[in-house]
């Protein structure tokens, strides 16, 4: 546990959710503008332009690291947009032969040249996010790891940029047109945002490798945007859900001795599964939930509406014919229902008999005269035949409003095919 504490624990952790966050905060658009991909397309891309400056300073990180990144980030982005506009190739086909090209040339630089200039491959290719604490700079009598305030510049920039534009990128990320017709540039809202992903995706490379800038780039907005359809709150929890994986991932790697950076993507992942199913209303379980709660209450309305049907049969409005079959929800579907109706107060036990309350009586005779109304509709407008009318009937009545109900009234009335219509 005391290794946890430990001063190198926590600037590890520091950069990591540094990391997180400026790629949380920028990935957001990349998936609410379905670019993920284009993130881990620059996070490989930028490898030749690291390759040519670590073979040139003899040293991998520092300015020129970060030039040389940087340069071939927004190579890699126009490079994508030429062949998707121009060359007529689809976006993320356009994504997959520039980043797999450009990767390949600087693994093939890195590969070649690592020996004779004693450079370790490895670190470059996947990144050594606990060796962060190992390269500081004098700061204020403290010595602060360089990572740290690339990072922590680089998330000042972000921050920065995204209030000051942030009506331009959240118009241009959900209707491009409208930003357009609005008199907005949406071709310079989106290179500005290409390049603060380059710009990201540059620094968190060289801090925490591809491997975790890939992973924060996608895996925590999209989380996120399980949880909420806001764009605000959606930011601020990819932002969350990024720095709890890089102090989770940190706890867990140091407890299996394994890699920093797989294990914060692997809680990345963690946590996008439970969201897929305990999300609030994307969730696998809440949508289960709904739905059969929906079954339920469907169920309950046509046992209300059954009952109803045969109080008309048994005091001669209607005859017993008339009765439509009624539709099985299944065994337990139909306990429930009941239980939902005897809790809702629509229906009470009157002997070994259940009858329906005064209130399940109003709720019953609004469910049917949707029916009815529908099939006259039906029936009348929409030239349905006769034997098709009832499932249909069946289907809408649940969710006919009262305001919907009574223009259809109205509307048949019209035509004067009110008679048999319910009082």
């Amino acid at each position: 546990m005391s290794d946890l504490l430990s001063t190198s624990a926590i600037w590890t952790m520091v950069v990591g959710i540094l990391a997180g966050a400026c790629c949380a905060s920028v990935g957001c658009y990349l998936v609410l503008r379905r670019m993920s991909m284009l993130g881990d397309a620059i996070s490989h891309s930028v490898l030749p332009g690291i390759a040519v400056a670590v073979l040139w300073s003899g040293e991998f990180g520092g300015w020129p690291s970060f030039v040389g990144a940087l340069a071939l980030g927004g190579l890699c982005t126009l490079l994508i947009e030429l062949l998707h506009r121009q060359g007529g190739l689809s976006a993320d086909s356009s994504m997959g032969v520039v980043f797999s090209g450009l990767f390949s040339l600087g693994v093939i630089i890195i590969t070649r040249e690592a020996r004779r200039k004693h450079i370790d491959a490895d670190c470059i290719l996947f990144g050594l996010i606990e060796a962060v604490p190992l390269d500081t700079v004098p700061l204020a009598g403290m010595q602060i790891p360089r990572a740290v305030l690339t990072l922590g510049a680089v998330a000042i920039l972000v921050t920065a940029v995204i209030l000051l534009l942030w009506k331009e990128f959240k118009i241009v990320s959900f209707d491009a047109a409208l930003a357009s017709a609005m008199g907005l540039s949406a071709s310079v809202v989106h290179y500005l945002l290409m390049t603060l992903v380059a710009i990201v995706a540059v620094a968190c490379f060289e801090a925490v490798g591809s491997i975790v800038v890939v992973a924060l780039f996608i895996v925590p907005p999209a989380t996120a945007h399980l949880l909420t359809d806001r764009l605000g709150t959606m930011m601020a929890l990819s932002i969350v859900v990024s720095a709890v994986a890089a102090v989770v991932g940190y706890i867990l790697a140091a407890i299996f001795n394994t890699s920093v950076a797989g294990m914060i993507a692997v809680v990345c992942g963690m946590e996008f599964a439970l969201a897929v199913i305990l999300g609030p209303r994307h969730g696998i379980l809440s949508k289960m939930y709904r739905q059969f709660s929906l079954s339920v209450r469907i169920a309950a309305e046509d046992y209300l509406g059954r009952l109803f049907r045969e109080e008309e049969v048994l005091q001669g409005q209607r005859p017993a014919e008339s009765v439509p079959t009624a539709p099985t929800a299944g065994v337990l579907i139909d306990r429930f229902a009941r239980r939902y109706a005897k809790q809702a107060g629509w229906i009470a036990q009157q002997g070994e008999s259940t009858v329906l309350t005064q209130p399940g009586r109003l709720r019953a005779e609004e469910v049917v005269q949707s029916h009815r109304l529908w099939q006259e509709f039906a029936g009348g407008n929409l030239s349905l035949p006769a034997d098709h009318r009832h499932e249909a009937a069946h289907r809408l009545e649940h969710i006919i409003s009262p305001a919907l109900r009574d223009e259809l009234a109205r509307e048949i009335r019209s035509y004067d095919h009110g008679d048999d219509l319910p009082k």
